[in-house]
């Protein structure tokens, strides 16, 4: 065994936990002594302790004069835990592995100098292409303030969503859609239209074997056609927040924010994505998983409003010139303004397959 099988197994603690600590980021630390594993730990939830915590815990005495190796730089300043930094100075830990800095202006860099200044050896960059991978959400948001937004399809072979007569369930297989939990899961908030809660009176929830995080649910319904009797309004798995245009009925919207709808109203009639995200990143969204109809989709492309493509590819034809492709709306107008894609990962889930893909 050795340094890089100790990260990787750091790595794959915080795997574990996507989507479950938003805002903070996933991590996962190993205390190893004599090439004998004796702590590990992930961060398990925003406010509870980090992963290095649980890791030196379990570790004890054995901690002193051992190398800890941690998938993001321990912190330095005191938020809702004390430093983690200070807690590896104070436990002796001889040498540390980083995997990647940690872009948080309070972080940054500082949690690393502090335990180098205290005498400990530290190396940055040991599976730091995998770590970053893992926080791409996090990174994402802490830059930009706002969320990671994924698109997300299933389509059939020829490129449709659905037959001409709007017909869609079901195009791809069971294993494909239990795969789709599981990104729900992963991810703060799921945006649909207020078509596809017409059509369909989803209940835009996760329904994973093991349960599961249900993410915000998050409407874009301009003149408020959401139904009051809708799966989304009434059953109070997960907030629902509908995003109208400046216009809407006041009453209507009274009757709403009664039943715990959060009712958010933009400048104009017709939504801006951008601006949009900007309000919901300011809410405390860092993640949203889009599984919006052709013309939600044809939106964030059109304002090029999205860091991550799934699409599920299903081996069916269906065919017609009216039926229904991923992205509607009017579509980007010269090959030379397309948005090139780079492939990340293929995958077969099921009888289906699933590629994986970010803007280049």
């Amino acid at each position: 065994m050795n340094d890089i099988y100790f990260m990787n197994l750091a790595l794959n603690l915080a795997g574990g936990t996507l989507g479950q600590t938003a805002p903070n980021p996933v991590v996962g630390a190993v205390v190893v002594k004599d090439n004998q594993i004796v702590g590990m730990g992930a961060h398990l939830k925003a406010g509870e302790p980090h992963a290095e915590v649980h890791a030196i815990r379990m570790a004890g005495d054995r901690a002193k004069n051992a190398t800890l190796y941690v998938t993001l730089e321990p912190c330095s300043h005191h938020g809702k835990t004390p430093p983690c930094a200070d807690l590896v100075i104070q436990t002796g830990i001889k040498k540390v592995f980083v995997a990647t800095t940690d872009p948080n202006p309070q972080v940054s860099g500082i949690g690393i100098e502090k335990i180098k200044a205290a005498g400990i050896e530290v190396e940055v960059g040991l599976q730091q292409e995998e770590a970053r991978e893992l926080n791409k959400m996090f990174f994402y948001n802490i830059s930009t303030g706002l969320p990671y937004v994924t698109l997300k399809s299933a389509i059939s072979m020829d490129g449709k969503i659905a037959t001409s007569t709007g017909e869609s369930k079901w195009i791809t297989g069971e294993e494909a859609r239990n795969d789709v939990h599981q990104f729900r899961h992963q991810h703060d908030a799921i945006l649909v239209g207020v078509n596809t809660v017409l059509k369909d009176n989803p209940s835009l929830t996760t329904r994973l074997e093991n349960g599961g995080k249900n993410p915000i649910r998050i409407i874009l319904d301009t003149q408020l056609r959401t139904p009051m009797h809708a799966i989304i309004v009434t059953d109070l798995q997960a907030p629902t927040w509908i995003i109208t245009g400046p216009d809407v009925d006041g009453k209507l919207e009274a009757d709403f924010t009664a039943k715990g709808i959060k009712i958010i109203k933009m400048a104009e009639k017709k939504i801006r994505i951008q601006e949009m995200l900007k309000i919901i990143g300011e809410m405390g969204v860092t993640s949203i998983y889009v599984e919006g109809g052709s013309e939600i989709h044809g939106s964030f492309l059109k304002e090029r409003a999205f860091q991550q493509v799934i699409t599920y590819i299903a081996p069916k034809l269906i065919g017609g010139k009216l039926a229904p492709t991923s992205f509607g709306g009017e579509g980007i107008l010269k090959m030379d303004e397309v948005v090139s894609l780079e492939i990340k990962k293929i995958d077969r889930v099921g009888n289906d397959i699933r590629i994986i893909a970010e803007p280049n």
